[in-house]
């Protein structure tokens, strides 16, 4: 698929799916995410791998089913991303529960920072349109999309929603920024489960090496900002709510980044506490983890590794 296709495949998207008629919209993105776990695509097959660690000792049986649910809670993300600016403050609120918030609301009350490190599960946009106008202003990071147009589409989905969007590359001092907003008593939720780059800090995750991005650790570090793991996960909602599905946010126990050893290990031990509450989180709801792509690094190299043991 070219970019500029896919581009223009994203911009059709945004335009017909708010227009449909929400029963219909939803039904027809059950329905995409039921053939796509059919043909068991490269993305298919990389969440049931994915989903074989979260899940270990599960039947091939298990596994399938938890992949089909997994799908289809993907498309769900996917059909909310296109209609969520047209949704009003109030169905943002009734469709969002909150479990473990008064550590972060005091922090917030005190005029400090929080950083938050976040799973892609659930939907992530979500919480953060119900985070800015709950909880204080929100700034994030997003990754700069190829062709530009897209990447400039994802921006004002974004900041329709009252989000502060940074590019991850060509937008100036991106750092700097996050530690001004943290200094002045912003929330920074950060996507934090997988990085494969040359920064990401290697954790223990599900007993193998993945690779995480090392952000959050390091603002708390640079700031002093309270350090918050997130999960969020689908629910069904009863009858009267205003749509089927709502999500939970759920904030785990601060982590105090680590005091002793240098820079890298203190690092590398507080995303390693950050990585054992997210995989918490998908533990309890792995039909809500959106990773399609591969994250350990037993997938990328030809011989498994070992737990991580010096630091990045």
């Amino acid at each position: 698929m070219s970019d500029r296709f896919g581009s223009a495949l994203y911009s059709t998207g945004w335009r017909v799916v708010r227009w449909l008629p929400e029963r219909l919209a939803y039904l027809l993105f059950s329905v995409v995410a039921q053939f796509t776990w059919l043909r068991q695509g490269r993305g298919v097959r990389q969440l049931e791998a994915n989903l074989a660690r979260v899940l270990p000792g599960a039947s091939a049986f298990r596994l399938k089913s938890m992949s089909r649910k997994g799908m289809h809670s993907y498309m769900r993300y996917w059909c909310d991303a296109f209609r969520m600016p047209d949704w009003s403050p109030e169905r943002i609120r009734a469709t969002c529960r909150v479990e473990n918030d008064a550590e972060i609301r005091k922090v917030l009350a005190e005029g400090r920072g929080v950083v938050a490190a976040l799973a892609h599960s659930g939907n992530w946009d979500h919480a953060g349109a119900w985070s800015t106008r709950e909880l204080a202003a929100v700034t994030t990071v997003a990754e700069r999309l190829q062709p530009e147009e897209l990447f400039q589409r994802f921006l004002e989905f974004r900041e329709s929603l009252g989000m502060e969007i940074l590019p991850l590359t060509g937008g100036g001092d991106l750092f700097g920024t996050l530690v001004r907003r943290l200094r002045d008593g912003g929330f920074v939720p950060l996507l934090t489960d997988r990085d494969l780059t040359a920064s990401g800090v290697p954790v223990t995750f599900f007993g193998e090496t993945a690779k995480m991005a090392a952000g959050p650790a390091s603002l708390a570090l640079v700031t002093g900002a309270a350090l918050f793991p997130v999960s969020i996960h689908y629910e069904r909602l009863p009858p009267s709510a205003p749509a089927r599905w709502g999500i939970v946010i759920r904030f785990h126990s601060e982590v105090v980044p680590a005091q002793n050893g240098t820079r890298p290990e203190r690092i590398m031990a507080t995303m390693q506490a950050c990585s054992d509450a997210l995989a918490s989180g998908i533990t309890a709801h792995p039909e809500d983890w959106h990773m399609l792509q591969r994250v350990f690094l037993a997938d990328l190299d030809p011989e498994p590794r070992p737990g991580p043991r010096q630091p990045a």
